[in-house]
């Protein structure tokens, strides 16, 4: 069963693609489970279910555990997609509620596995860029997250094809 909310999106503010040697579903699984998810993403280092909830789905929401060396922050992300194989996607908000960037993952068969795209678009008002810059220590969000989408990818790969 495939579900996703429509949410009209513009180009992204960074992407990322990799080919891995797996299935389009073994790799999605990884990406749409928080805690594997956590495991081979650069910022993300865990994850709380809020609600209830225990398995990624939409309208599921997961309180977000960042950290990036000594700094760390919380989220909470909201899923909008979650097509097996297909497409994760998710909404992130910050502690007050307000938006900070939307995360997604899309799948496409490719000759030996798959092609993941990740994809991130910057959604925090301009002032509160300021704000979370001193937080997390980031001060340009796009080229950190260029390095950031590269690492997670590499370590996906690393990841779905040692399952195999």
């Amino acid at each position: 069963m495939s579900l996703s909310v429509e949410v009209p999106l513009n180009a992204p503010n960074v992407t990322g693609r990799i080919e891995i040697d797996a299935a389009p579903e073994t790799v999605y699984a990884l990406v749409s489970d928080p805690a594997a998810l956590a495991d081979v993403a650069e910022e993300f280092a865990g994850h709380r279910w809020v609600g209830g909830v225990s398995r990624p789905a939409v309208g599921a929401r997961f309180r977000g555990r960042n950290q990036r060396g000594f700094r760390r922050w919380s989220t909470l992300s909201t899923i909008t997609d979650a097509e097996p194989g297909r497409r994760f996607g998710f909404e992130v908000t910050s502690f007050a509620g307000l938006p900070v960037a939307r995360w997604q993952y899309d799948f496409e068969l490719a000759r030996d596995g798959c092609v993941v795209v990740e994809s991130m678009w910057e959604r925090r008002p301009a002032w509160f860029k300021v704000a979370t810059s001193t937080v997390t220590g980031v001060w340009d969000r796009e080229v950190a997250n260029t390095a950031n989408i590269a690492a997670t990818l590499a370590r996906l790969k690393r990841a779905a094809e040692a399952s195999r």
